[in-house]
């Protein structure tokens, strides 16, 4: 791994909030082993391993049922190790991918079979080379037969760039970690009240209220996010996602504890309701909805 790269935490702890039966971390990754799926030559970050047996145990640990295992960059558009933990999973994992327009019928049927319901486009230019909007329309015509929809990674000042592209879209598009906000601005800033108008315009966006450990500027205390997160969750409570972010790739102030962040939960969904739906009935609705 990268030598500034900080590794997962090696014992989370036992979170104080019980997760209610069912629940899902609908954002995790798994990477490697590399001896057994090498990680892409042209990523930009190389992680330490961090494999689909690590992410069950992690996911037992929590109280969690369930994963929504998302394609990492580091592994390119090499899906093996994505697609070798959701058969090992079997129904108690859902997969999104990432694909470039190449992909073909057969891969993505093989996929679909696998348990991926999405792909995802990251708009982070530091962590990938961003494909243009018309290659990235192309693969979204591609998957839309399927179902799937679209995960998208972008960074809060790329928001006017982005947001015009979600729309043209017309399908599901699922946003990771709140749009990446500037937690300083505070609520009332400009580019997240831009993201909460996006949200109300266009009813097909959903958002994952995930990563604190990323924004916050106080860590390990995540409470300058949680405003962020509950306003999400309270407003807009049938669109809403939850996950651990587990193992944290590219973290660069801490190590997160995962027990920490399940502690979170509460304060962001306030209520049983609240937390039913963020953990249970959203995610089984986008991702599991063909096996109710």
């Amino acid at each position: 791994m990268d030598k500034d790269y900080l590794p997962f935490h090696p014992n989370p702890s036992k979170p104080a909030f019980e997760v209610p039966k069912g629940a899902v971390d609908a954002h995790c990754h798994v990477f490697g082993p590399a001896v057994q799926f090498p990680y892409s030559p042209k990523r930009k970050y190389t992680p330490c391993d961090a494999s689909k047996d690590q992410l069950f145990a992690l996911r037992d640990s929590l109280g969690f049922e369930r994963n929504v295992i998302v394609q990492a960059s580091c592994h390119g558009t090499d899906n093996t190790a994505l697609i070798d933990a959701l058969n090992t999973a079997g129904d108690l994992a859902r997969g999104i991918a990432f694909v470039d327009e190449n992909v073909t019928d057969e891969e993505l049927a093989m996929m679909d079979k696998a348990g991926v319901r999405g792909v995802r486009f990251n708009f982070v230019k530091r962590l990938v080379d961003t494909a243009p909007k018309s290659v990235l329309k192309t693969i979204a015509d591609k998957v839309r037969p399927l179902g799937w929809h679209i995960v998208v990674y972008f960074e809060a000042q790329d928001i006017d760039e982005v947001a015009p592209f979600l729309d043209e879209l017309d399908m599901t598009v699922v946003v990771d970690h709140m749009g990446r906000p500037n937690i300083a601005a505070g609520l009332e800033g400009q580019n997240f009240a831009k993201f909460v108008a996006m949200l109300e315009r266009n009813p097909n966006i959903w958002t994952k209220v995930s990563c604190p450990e990323r924004l916050t500027q106080t860590p390990p205390d995540y409470s300058d996010v949680v405003p962020f997160a509950k306003a999400l969750v309270e407003k807009f409570p049938t669109r809403v996602l939850w996950g651990t972010d587990w193992p944290h790739p590219n973290m660069k102030s801490h190590t997160p504890d995962d027990g920490h962040l399940v502690d979170v939960i509460p304060q962001i969904a306030p209520t049983p309701e609240l937390q039913k739906a963020l953990l249970i009935t959203n995610p089984m609705k986008l991702y599991w909805s063909e096996s109710e």
